[in-house]
């Protein structure tokens, strides 16, 4: 079992929650039950896998559940372009938050090589 409270990639993604909450309010109300809802799930079950993998008896339970983070890192990576597409999303917030999620695609990745071995 590991800490999952001590990894640097689930504070991060925390944090990226906690941030894109905020940006996600700005989104159009019709879209509460669809992207804003989706992308929230999405971006969500990152620290939540991390969290859950982190609970399991072995590093391959563990790795197992980095790679579904990992998948839904990606997912939450397609619906933000897609709202920015949209026009729901500031360039700046975007960006921003492009960077974060990819940085912990990055991280999650690097972890995922430790627990794999």
């Amino acid at each position: 079992m590991h800490d999952f409270r001590q990894l640097e990639v689930w504070k991060r993604s925390i944090q990226l929650c906690k941030t894109f909450y905020f940006f996600s309010v700005e989104f159009p109300r019709d879209e509460l039950f669809g992207l804003t809802s989706q992308s929230r799930r999405s971006l969500y079950s990152i620290p939540s896998n991390i969290a859950e993998g982190a609970g399991r008896d072995t590093n391959a339970q563990f790795s197992h559940f980095l790679n579904i983070a990992l998948g839904s890192s990606f997912e939450f990576e397609t619906q933000i372009i897609i709202a920015k597409e949209c026009g729901f999303f500031a360039e700046d917030k975007f960006q921003m938050t492009l960077r974060d999620v990819q940085h912990i695609q990055n991280m999650i990745i690097k972890l995922k090589q430790v627990y794999s071995s």
